[in-house]
């Protein structure tokens, strides 16, 4: 069986493949749901495209990222926007040995320093795809898409009864206020419709995504 992980090969086994790199984070996800929901979600997706497509290799995924508007919950942690657009551009500086890199970035608010990452990475001709998942409208956080998603892929991580309802703000009024002033559980939507059918066939759908999106952009 063909080895996707990097972490597990030796250097001599890695000729230059394309380097997949889940992004994930280290935050709240209301009561129900674990830190690193983000995370499991990237990396599970990140090992799909890799199943899927020949010559690519996972990198260890970033787990600790930019969650800047969780501030205030605990177990929450951040190296905000400006520290992680260094991350991103060093991480991909050191992957000379690759033909290509592709972000799977399982959080939204990595946003900021992708787009500003990208632009170092055009200014220096590197071939960068940034890939985000494409998922309904008015779910933002911890709510019916992430749950469902958690049942299909890490059931025994998600407690269900504690799933509670949250408000769906604006983006700008989320923006500006972060999300503690506005979910007091830190929960925006509602996971408590959520199912691992739901899930499977979702995530079959992001894969799908991705799949697609990277062999329309590979280098």
């Amino acid at each position: 069986m063909r080895e996707s992980q990097l972490g597990r090969m030796a250097w001599t086994d890695v000729a230059a493949p394309m380097l997949v790199v889940p992004v994930g984070s280290c935050e709240q996800h209301g009561p129900h749901l674990p830190l690193h929901t983000d995370t499991v979600i990237a990396v599970a997706l990140a090992d799909a495209l890799a199943a899927r497509r020949s010559g690519c290799v996972v990198a260890p995924a970033l787990t600790i990222t930019a969650s800047g508007e969780h501030q205030g919950f605990a177990g929450t942690l951040s190296i905000g926007t400006d520290a992680m657009v260094d991350v991103l551009v060093e991480l991909v500086r050191s992957a000379d040995w690759a033909a290509g890199v592709v972000f799977v970035n399982g959080h939204g608010g990595n946003m900021a320093a992708m787009h500003r990452a990208m632009t170092a990475f055009e200014r220096e001709h590197r071939s960068v795809f940034v890939w985000w998942p494409k998922v309904p409208e008015g779910d933002p956080h911890a709510g019916h898409v992430e749950t469902s998603l958690m049942l299909a892929l890490a059931p025994e991580q998600v407690r269900l009864e504690r799933a509670v309802t949250g408000p769906v703000p604006a983006m700008a009024e989320l923006v500006r206020s972060g999300v503690r002033p506005i979910s007091e559980s830190g929960v925006l939507g509602d996971p408590t419709s959520a199912s691992a059918a739901d899930g499977t066939m979702l995530f079959a759908e992001l894969a799908e995504q991705l799949v697609e999106s990277v062999a329309g952009w590979a280098p």
